[in-house]
């Protein structure tokens, strides 16, 4: 009876990634499609996977909330749906504002980054596909979430580069700021990836 509750919180998590992704592929179609009307439509979409991600992570509270035995500590599960969540709360701030500022064009780094948030959402669904098997699993799991980590960075160097010449680059003043937040957003968004893939290895470390 207990193996059956433990088992239960994983494909929970698995379904907070695989709406994750969902949501992270329209976000890539958002930003490389030009039509104004099209973004809007897609933004639409992606609030309604906010929105369905809220209801599983609410469950995932529900679960634990009627578990006696889980299969790792009780706080960092309740972590781990909450940073996971976050991260798909940012991919929608992502959309919002990308809408919301109607910027004139999309710079070919803003599309590297959001191609590299749908890696990061790749990774960690292939991450939690491994949780139940975590103790064998361990160095692999460890393994993607430093590409996690490497991603985090990569986005870092990414947006202090796009910063630096939009400033010099960019005179019109409303562009640039609509640019500035935009970047941000995304950057935070890898920053939130991040944040689940420590809430990962602070698990394993646990369970070491």
């Amino acid at each position: 009876m207990f193996v059956v509750k433990e088992k239960k919180f994983y494909p929970l998590y698995i379904a907070q990634l695989e709406n994750i992704n969902n949501a992270a592929d329209i976000l890539l179609t958002q930003f490389r499609d030009t039509n104004p009307e099209a973004q809007k439509e897609y933004y639409k979409t992606i609030k309604m996977l906010e929105t369905k991600g809220d209801h599983i992570t609410a469950k995932i509270y529900e679960e634990l909330n009627k578990t006696f035995v889980t299969p790792f500590d009780r706080e960092d599960i309740h972590i781990l749906a909450s940073r996971i969540d976050t991260f798909l709360d940012f991919i929608h701030d992502c959309s919002r504002k990308h809408v919301m500022y109607h910027p004139q064009k999309t710079y070919p780094e803003l599309l590297i980054i959001v191609e590299l948030i749908k890696e990061d959402a790749v990774v960690l669904l292939d991450i939690v596909k491994e949780l139940e098997n975590l103790t064998k699993k361990h160095e692999y799991i460890v393994k993607q979430c430093m590409r996690i980590k490497e991603i985090e960075h990569k986005v870092d160097e990414l947006y202090e580069n796009f910063i630096s010449n939009l400033f010099i680059n960019e005179k019109d003043a409303i562009e640039l700021v609509k640019h500035k937040n935009i970047v941000q957003a995304l950057e935070d968004t890898t920053d939130r990836a991040k944040d689940v893939s420590d809430s990962i290895r602070s698990i394993i470390v646990k369970l070491a």
